[in-house]
């Protein structure tokens, strides 16, 4: 089991297992929340949290010119 911890205070920490459907980020384009599959996210084997980010469709479509 994957889970993610924060600290409250110094006698409170939040524990929330992580799933695929419970992985979000924020699109660094438009701010809007994108959901993450974590195993398609990672299949290539370089892929770290803290250096990617992930676009939402919009922001990908016009990011890569697509349907302009």
């Amino acid at each position: 089991m994957f889970y993610a911890k924060e600290k409250i205070t110094s006698t409170v920490d939040i524990t929330v297992e992580l799933h695929d459907d419970n992985v979000f980020c924020t699109c660094p384009g438009c701010g809007c929340e994108v959901e993450i599959d974590l195993a398609e996210l990672f299949s290539d084997g370089e892929s770290d949290l803290h250096g990617t980010a992930v676009y939402c469709p919009d922001c990908s479509k016009e990011k890569l010119g697509v349907g302009l």
